[in-house]
Parts: C-alpha cells; sequence; structure tokens
C-alpha cells in the first residue's frame, strides 16, 4: 500500500474511534453523571438541555481530537 491509502485507513480508523468515544461520553454523562433523561428533555423541546449537550459534545470533540492526534 502506498502512504495516501495507509493515510485514508488511517483517517477512517480514527474517526470511527472518535465517534464511539463521544457516543460513550454522551451515554456516560446521561446515564450516569446526571439524573436527567436527555432524551425525554430533548422530546420536550428543551432548548436548555440540547445546549448543554451540544457544548458537552463539542468539548468532548476536542479532548478527542487532542488525545487521538
Amino acid at each position: 500500500m502506498n502512504n495516501i491509502t495507509n493515510s485514508i485507513i488511517s483517517s477512517i480508523i480514527f474517526g470511527l474511534i472518535g465517534i464511539i468515544l463521544l457516543v460513550f461520553g454522551y451515554w456516560f454523562f446521561d446515564k450516569v453523571l446526571t439524573r436527567i433523561d436527555f432524551n425525554q428533555e430533548l422530546k420536550d423541546k428543551n432548548m436548555a438541555v440540547a445546549i448543554v449537550i451540544a457544548g458537552f459534545m463539542i468539548a468532548i470533540g476536542i479532548i478527542i481530537s487532542g488525545v487521538v492526534a
């Protein structure tokens, strides 16, 4: 394999690892750290909860990108 193919495969693998870690982080935050049912709050269109979740996902994404890179 050439260098470009290795780079593409590495990007896909690290991208998938990052997505898995982000989903796990969301689950952990939702089920373990808080007593709020985020899914129900989102169904009730609670904008404050949506902003908190967005901020959390951005923060976890930044942390994961720093660790994986």
